[in-house]
């Protein structure tokens, strides 16, 4: 199956956070996406207060390396995020989740997709970027990623690793564009990376994920990417197997984060 733009896909009208946290959920069936996005506003993000205890050891030594507070609260705003949600899916507390790691398609070491230690669990994929945590679930395998729009001289260093056709699109573009259509292809890319589970172990020359047209190469077979509607300044893409149905982003309140 080609990859494709999914032109039914569309951010549900509805106020900023129109989704209650869940407290359970039904796992996503085959042609399946699920959305989850979290908005931290940087007030929100002085003031908060998160309890770190659901998180495992790996988690709270990493979020105890952040040298800026406003930082370490971001990191623990999407794990718990990460924890409640699949907890509802797994009918779990956040704390009682267990992740592992699959192995690499790589190399065959366990460093590739992460995945929770339990049986007929779904798939799943967390990006934060800026102030946005976006996580995906689905029956397959799933990449997600979101990223801030990057400064211009970020734009014409880092497009020098991407497929030669994707760096010609980025070029064509007006100047001022230059950073959006960038980040566009951007979280594609690794979005695509993450659901193969090879990461950056792949060259990320290698694959188009571009906006096809005339002399354009053929995009990888068998998955679907979708460009997620995440608000202004901010680019996102999400990348599984064949979709079957509509999907919906369901934003979440931070402040349900601060309730147990």
């Amino acid at each position: 199956m080609q990859l494709h733009l999914d032109p039914a896909a569309a951010l549900r009208p509805g106020s900023a956070f129109d989704t209650p946290w869940p407290d359970a959920l039904s796992k996503p069936s085959e042609g399946v996406l699920d959305l989850w996005l979290l908005h931290t506003p940087d007030p929100w993000l002085a003031s908060a207060d998160l309890d770190q205890s659901p998180l495992d050891e790996r988690e709270r030594a990493q979020a105890a390396s952040f040298v800026h507070a406003v930082d370490r609260t971001k990191y623990v705003a999407a794990h718990l995020t990460l924890r409640k949600v699949l907890g509802a899916y797994l009918g779990l507390s956040a704390g009682e989740v267990r992740f592992t790691r699959e192995p690499c398609p790589c190399c065959g070491k366990p460093h590739g997709r992460p995945a929770v230690e339990a049986a007929n669990a779904p798939h799943f994929s967390m990006s934060h970027g800026g102030n946005l945590v976006l996580i995906g679930v689905a029956a397959s395998p799933v990449g997600v990623d979101t990223e801030q729009l990057p400064a211009a001289h970020t734009v014409a260093e880092v497009s020098e690793v991407l497929h030669p056709a994707e760096r010609r699109e980025i070029m064509a573009a007006p100047v001022v564009r230059r950073p959006a259509v960038f980040a566009r292809l951007w979280v594609r890319k690794e979005a695509y990376l993450k659901g193969l589970g090879t990461g950056f172990g792949r060259s990320p020359d290698l694959d188009y994920v571009g906006n096809g047209g005339p002399g354009t190469p053929s995009w990888p077979a068998g998955w679907t990417i979708v460009d997620v509607p995440v608000g202004a300044g901010h680019a996102a893409a999400a990348v599984r197997g064949p979709l079957h149905s509509r999907y919906d982003v369901r934003r979440l309140n931070p402040e349900g984060l601060l309730t147990s």
